[in-house]
């Protein structure tokens, strides 16, 4: 059937919210209210005429409201196909009216489970009647209009007020809404159960949930469709929740290259003040310094051709002067926990300068999981937060690190963890002097980062490139000596790097003849 005047409805809500002006509506369309507990104690104080569910069930709520919907005369009087003579015969027969709204929101799981509640709570707090009863009128949504989201009662109101009735094409929009809000919500229960109850970190069904934020224009590509979808349980504050304060709408590479520059420069988020530029997910300048000016100035000399276009993310509220620096060029989109007035005001005059003020930075040593979709599957892993805090370094060369050198390692190793495989790093007084990305082989990646360096120094005017005296950090192992020798032809006077080659010694001796130092990790961290 395409129209449905309604005659009754049932409302239960967790959300009160918007619920008075809902129910005054249909109570102005002649709808008889029947409500439980606190929903029906809400509307009586307004003023409205409501029935108890246990009047039309004739049962009693109890265990403590546990059981109060579960019964056939609600559930009859939502599932009962209205055109079927043997649905409405049984209605007749045992005294089940029809019901033709629901208004039902659940139990706040989720919002229980972020306060830290104890299990008994977290348990008291998963809805059952709830969820069956939407179920039941989702499924024969043919008569029965589901309103899960307070965001729809206006909607439904329109509705009502326009055609006295529920068209099909609504039920339906709602059927499918209040599908995707339960399975969102056991998807919440199950993730609790398998992570947090049972401490699995990866169970036999892995249950995410996510909700619709922005519609991009489109993907990596424009013949692409793309949409940004947020989880919707726990989850770090990143680029997905930044305030946007300026510029056009973020597009799939904006938000793709902005969250590997915020993951990078959220390593620094304890230290100095620290810039990162980033082009195409990788980053081409990385710098610290005693002010976001001069750090920003390091890290664009890095690479002043890739950083055409970029992306930048800071670990200190944005001031004015950086702000003026960074508008020198075209920059796609600046990321900082936050922004002065005077920033602002330099931004505002790039209208297509996309600014996004992220708040408090994400812990880079946070858990969780990482999903990437393959053909017919995903691959799903922890998070790479493992860190120089983690390990022992080991000296595996004759000569030991200066104090600097070292510093150099560490500075160019958190560096290289953010560059993708094969990944060489070239750093020198804490500021990247070359990197080299995505080769297929380590040798490749140490000459093309010695030539961005090398560019880099002639483009600025140095009478040498800084990888002359720089710590050299590699993602993986040396394979064989040539990938260090490039290092030591570039001008590196040390090197980090995991070691576990079956060429290590080969390697050391290189290093050892050469009089550079070298540590090893223990630690790889490919980035594919």
């Amino acid at each position: 059937m395409d129209h449905v005047t309604p005659q009754r409805a049932l409302l239960s809500v967790s959300d009160k919210s918007g619920i008075v002006d809902l129910a005054t509506a249909l109570a102005r369309h002649g709808v008889e209210l029947v409500s439980t507990g606190g929903t029906a104690a809400t509307l009586r104080d307004a003023g409205l005429t409501v029935r108890d569910i246990s009047d039309l069930t004739g049962f009693p709520e109890m265990m403590d409201g546990r059981v109060k919907t579960l019964h056939p005369i609600v559930h009859g009087g939502l599932l009962a196909v209205r055109d079927n003579p043997e649905h409405v015969a049984s209605m007749q027969e045992h005294g089940i009216g029809a019901i033709d709204i629901v208004v039902v929101n659940l139990y706040p799981f989720e919002a229980t489970v972020a306060k830290g509640a104890d299990r008994d709570t977290i348990i008291e707090n998963i809805d059952i009647g709830g969820p069956s009863m939407v179920r039941s009128a989702a499924k024969n949504h043919d008569a029965v209009a589901i309103v899960t989201d307070p965001a729809d009662y206006g909607a439904l109101i329109e509705e009502l007020d326009a055609n006295g009735g529920t068209s099909l094409a609504t039920r339906r929009r709602f059927a499918a809404k209040a599908y995707a809000a339960t399975a969102a919500y056991d998807s919440a229960i199950a993730q609790w159960f398998a992570f947090a109850d049972q401490g699995q970190a990866f169970p036999d069904t892995l249950p995410l949930a996510f909700t619709r934020g922005a519609e991009l224009r489109y993907g990596e590509n424009p013949h692409q469709s793309a949409s940004l979808y947020i989880p919707r349980g726990p989850a770090a504050r990143g680029i997905a929740q930044a305030e946007q304060v300026q510029g056009k709408a973020l597009s799939y590479n904006n938000y793709n290259d902005a969250d590997a520059a915020l993951e990078l420069v959220s390593e620094f988020r304890d230290g100095p003040p620290t810039v990162v530029i980033v082009k195409h997910a990788n980053p081409c300048g990385v710098a610290t310094g005693t002010t976001l000016i001069e750090a920003y100035q390091a890290a664009l000399a890095c690479d002043s051709v890739s950083a055409f276009g970029g992306i930048i993310a800071v670990n200190r509220p944005l001031d004015g002067e950086t702000a003026r620096a960074i508008s020198g060029i075209f920059t796609e989109v600046v990321a900082a926990p936050a922004a002065d007035d005077e920033a602002k005001a330099v931004f505002a005059a790039k209208k297509n300068l996309r600014l996004l003020l992220t708040g408090d930075l994400p812990d880079p040593a946070r858990g969780g999981l990482t999903v990437k979709t393959i053909a017919g599957g995903l691959l799903v892993q922890s998070r790479d937060a493992g860190n120089l805090a983690q390990v022992e370094l080991k000296v595996v060369t004759k000569r030991q690190p200066t104090t600097q050198e070292l510093a150099d390692c560490r500075f160019a190793w958190t560096v290289a963890k953010h560059v993708k495989s094969n990944a060489i790093v070239y750093a020198k007084d804490g500021s990247t002097a070359g990197i080299g990305a995505g080769q297929m082989n380590r040798l490749e990646s140490a000459r093309i980062a010695a030539w961005k360096a090398k560019d880099a120094a002639d483009k600025a005017g140095w009478c040498e490139p800084r990888t002359i005296g720089s710590a050299v950090a590699s993602d993986a192992f040396f394979p064989f000596a040539d990938g260090l020798l490039a290092a030591v032809e570039a001008g590196a006077t040390a090197v980090i790097q995991p070691g576990g080659s079956i060429r290590d010694e080969e390697v050391i001796a290189a290093a050892d003849e050469a009089g550079l130092a070298m540590v090893f990790t223990g630690m790889r961290h490919f980035r594919h």
